[in-house]
């Protein structure tokens, strides 16, 4: 097998693995297969399951509820938050009589007999349940917004910031709508917390309504984007759901980050380098260093996060003449490593732009 087929396999193989890792460890409520049940249900835990179907509303409007709870129980070694998705494991949740979603389920400690919870759907009364059955005394965490909240004394500040590209709820505290679209909305301005150049915000239209009138609201909710470029305001008729926004914010700031604020497989690349790159790796070594005189010059051009990419091409591109043409797998391998460890999301971010970076030498 040639060289390059097995940097292909093999990275292929660190992709899916990391993946896997993040399926389990992402969430504060666990991912319950027809695999891992019966070996995390029934053990030495009491288990709250969620039997949920990825198309239902009730599901989706339960969902922040029930990540809320998974994250206040998520110390609590006695209990364990669960979910099965019943369309994936349509055995499974036959097996435990599901007939509708959600339906949730209580498995006391050492058993797999299930006991139906029938109160209300929030974080708060699920905590009391679990409290009850599984003798426990957890309150339900709060935690704090990262939703900008505007008025007329910090509007124009933060939206008409020509350095930001700001999307603005315009709501009403006793919209229906409003509130079925507030934990989406906390969601997307979570997952982009990091970004500077990003703010995700939103404002009382009723309470503060001249300023409502001047950017012509006559509905709620009602959404705008103010991009760096046009701070007259642009509707958003895009959808409702996380991924929907998700996407609209990553075309219209560059961004590149997934629903849960994690960078994707893109970030940190820059096109212009990338045909450079491709000459690089191969190249011989004399070739190599006016290759990468020719990148230190494309980089001069770039500004921005960009230019800051751009050093790490070249960081990367030094790194592999001083240290051989194994630098980029063994760097993206202790990277690896870092990253599967508890660290803080901004040095995530880092180590994931600077991994991507490097995969373009190790192709």
């Amino acid at each position: 097998m040639e060289r390059s087929q097995i940097s292909v396999l093999f990275f292929g193989a660190l992709t899916l693995a990391f993946l896997f890792v993040s399926t389990f460890a992402d969430d504060d409520v666990f991912v319950l297969t027809e695999t891992n049940f019966e070996k995390e249900v029934g053990q030495d835990s009491g288990a709250l399951v969620e039997f949920y179907a990825p198309w239902c509303g009730h599901c989706k409007k339960l969902a922040p509820e029930y990540e809320k709870l998974g994250s206040s129980f998520k110390k609590a070694k006695s209990i364990l938050i669960g979910k099965v998705d019943c369309d994936e494991h349509k055995s499974l949740c036959s097996k435990y009589g599901v007939s509708g979603y959600p339906t949730i389920q209580w498995f006391a400690k050492g058993s797999l007999e299930p006991k139906k919870y029938e109160g209300p759907r929030t974080a708060e009364a699920l905590a009391e349940f679990v409290n009850n059955e599984g003798g426990t005394n957890v309150k339900v965490a709060t935690l704090p917004s990262s939703v900008i909240v505007l008025t007329p004394d910090n509007f124009d500040q933060v939206v008409l910031d020509e350095t930001k590209d700001v999307l603005v709820e315009f709501y009403a505290p006793w919209c229906g709508h409003c509130k079925n679209l507030a934990p989406t909305y906390e969601k997307v301005a979570t997952a982009y917390k990091l970004e500077e150049d990003v703010v995700i915000a939103n404002i009382d239209a009723d309470k503060y309504r001249d300023l409502a009138e001047k950017y012509g609201v006559s509905g709620f909710p009602t959404l705008k984007f103010f991009p760096k470029g046009n701070k007259a305001g642009e509707d958003y008729d895009g959808g409702r759901d996380l991924d929907d926004f998700v996407k609209f914010i990553n075309e219209k700031c560059g961004t590149n980050r997934d629903a849960k604020g994690k960078l994707t497989s893109q970030a940190g690349i820059v096109v212009s380098l990338d045909a450079l790159v491709k000459e690089f790796v191969s190249a011989g070594s004399d070739e190599q260093k006016a290759i990468l005189s020719r990148m230190e010059e494309e980089v001069e051009k770039l500004k921005g996060s960009s230019a800051r990419f751009g050093k790490t091409y070249l960081k990367a591109a030094k790194s592999c003449i001083e240290k051989g043409s194994d630098y980029a797998k063994n760097e993206i391998e202790r990277l690896q490593r870092m990253l599967e460890k508890s660290i803080s999301p901004s040095k995530a971010d880092e180590f994931i732009i600077k991994k991507n970076i490097l995969s373009t030498f190790a192709a």
